[in-house]
């Protein structure tokens, strides 16, 4: 028997269409890639992306093209968004950072037809347009009085909405017809696409509002740090208008100082954003003597959260810090780490413990830990292996891929993880990553986290070396915070005490940098290749046969 319930598909057009009926004096703030700010609200918001859909079907879109954006956080990306999902087409956000020529291979794979593109963008779409085979549009974000000089064939965003009117119905769609494409970072090989669909997003969109989750709500001011091309700002654009939360667009400014001005005139409650973003915040607050006056709670994901970073934010700045993981191929959510009621009452140091983990997973999503059989592993905390994911807003194949990477209906995410017996989840390392000593495993996550626990240091990765006895040992390379000095000697003994004696770094590197990829994760790949010789003391001594410990 079917419930006698009413049959409404879940569709991305309806949360700018409930946010203007039901906040529709709600502001959104951006800093403009023109330098100034922009207010307006969530009932101006939908009535110009029904002006921006008028013209997609203008320039000759059809339910199912594909519409690129190379854009900041802004306004008029938050427009394109609903525009083009809401009018049955596929919004397709490519990340700038990338390589010249990943973007373009990228352009070339969705065979996006349209580019909206924000100045900043400009010369890297003039170099690769050459290689584009499917543009038919390219349409700058912004005015026609800062349309620069040489942009000859290029469309004004602001004339195409002027030219046309906000008389545009949101068509009834199949929930399940695709919305959003977003492509993951390529780090080896080409990038691949993850594919959303309406009725994923909107799923995704309620399950991260949840209290346990980002606790998002009409009284937030949020900020989203997290760019708007990285899996689409991990769902705050469709989240805010769900609840009906103001939100703040910070624009290309991600340094220390603009972000803090723009946290405190706009009185932001909530952001999010992956570690080297906060990082940069931490040390222009340290230098400057400020605080965030308004910023009660942040989540951060994207890569593995230093427990130093965490402990800086909360003790010395009042900011509650929910660790979050997560990945693209999940729209992106996949957990935060808020603590259940029989944790409140546990030491500071214990709870703190657990809340250095990733977190329990939200409704929706599931996971187990395999070893490398396929064979489940037990929730102890202990035992690590391969860490498998299913959900509704998971993906079960990537775009025009003819093969599906599920594996007996679960995704495999390349992550090696721990969960607890209360479901905490630990990430210890990407299964690429780990450091395999003698056969066992070595989390180089770990042995990071302990590194930035040093006032000196303002940056580590750990690499596998090849050792002639142990098959790897780890190499630590370490980047010191400005003005200070640090012996090799010292920062191996700074692990002391604090892992077991194998796991301890064979050898120490000082760069001035390390390498990331374009989502801000440390990009390891580089890293090996560059040091792939270097010469680890122990294993110089082993080969020549000398007695080593």
């Amino acid at each position: 028997m079917r419930g006698l319930m009413m049959e409404m598909p879940l569709l991305v057009s309806d949360l700018i269409r409930h946010a203007d009926r039901h906040h529709r004096d709600t502001p959104i703030v951006s800093r403009r890639v023109e330098g100034d700010l922009h207010r307006y609200t969530y009932h101006d918001a939908h009535e110009r992306s029904r002006r921006a859909a008028n013209a997609l079907g203008k320039l000759g879109l059809q339910p199912g093209d594909r519409v690129a954006t190379l854009a900041w956080n802004g306004y008029r990306h938050f427009e394109i968004y609903y525009a083009v999902a809401g009018s049955g087409m596929v919004m397709h956000t490519v990340n700038p950072r990338l390589f010249p020529e990943q973007i373009a291979w990228i352009l070339n794979d969705a065979k996006d037809k349209v580019l909206f593109l924000d100045l900043t963008f400009l010369p890297l779409v003039q170099k690769i347009l050459p290689l584009c085979k499917h543009l038919k549009h390219l349409v700058l974000m912004t005015d026609r009085a800062h349309m620069p000089a040489g942009a000859e064939g290029l469309l004004c965003y602001e004339d195409l909405l002027a030219a046309e009117t906000d008389a545009f119905e949101w068509p009834a769609l199949d929930e399940n017809t695709a919305c959003g494409l977003c492509y993951t970072s390529g780090t080896t090989g080409n990038p691949k696409g993850a594919l959303y669909s309406h009725r994923s997003t909107v799923l995704h969109a309620y399950a991260i509002c949840l209290p346990d989750a980002m606790c998002l709500s009409a009284s937030d001011s949020a900020l989203p740090v997290v760019p708007m091309f990285h899996a689409n700002a991990w769902g705050l654009p469709f989240a805010a208008p769900l609840v009906g939360a103001k939100l703040v667009f910070p624009g290309a400014a991600l340094d220390g100082k603009s972000l803090h001005a723009l946290f405190e005139s706009e009185r932001v409650s909530f952001s999010a954003g992956v570690p080297t973003v906060w990082g940069g915040l931490i040390q222009y607050m340290r230098e400057n003597r400020v605080r965030l006056t308004t910023l009660k709670r942040t989540i951060i994901g994207g890569a593995p959260c230093p427990p130093a970073m965490i402990r800086a934010l909360e003790d010395e700045f009042g900011i509650e810090v929910n660790h979050a993981w997560g990945m693209t191929e999940m729209s992106p959510l996949g957990s935060v780490c808020k603590l259940k009621e029989k944790h409140l009452s546990l030491p500071p140091e214990e709870r703190r413990a657990i809340r250095e983990k990733q977190g329990r997973v939200v409704f929706g999503v599931d996971w187990k830990i395999v070893d490398s059989e396929g064979r489940d592993l037990p929730w102890d905390g202990k035992a690590f292996g391969d860490l498998h994911v299913r959900g509704p807003w998971v993906v079960s194949g990537y775009y025009e891929a003819a093969q599906s990477p599920l594996i007996d209906g679960w995704f495999p995410t390349g992550d090696v993880a721990t969960i607890d017996a209360d479901g905490f989840l630990r990430i210890t390392d990407r299964s690429k990553d780990v450091v395999k000593s003698g056969g066992e495993w070595i989390s180089s996550i770990a042995l990071e986290n302990i590194a930035m626990a040093h006032p000196a240091v303002q940056e580590a990765a750990v690499i596998a070396c090849r050792h002639p006895k142990w098959d790897e040992r780890p190499l630590l390379i370490a980047v010191l915070k400005p003005g200070q000095q640090l012996a090799r000697e010292e920062l191996i003994a700074f692990y002391e005490g604090k892992v077991a004696k194998w796991w301890i770094p064979d050898d120490v590197v000082f760069a001035k940098e390390l390498p990331h990829t374009a989502t801000g994760k440390l990009m390891k790949t580089a890293l090996r290749e560059q040091y792939r010789d270097h010469p680890l003391p122990a294993a110089t001594a082993a080969s020549s046969g000398k007695v080593v410990a």
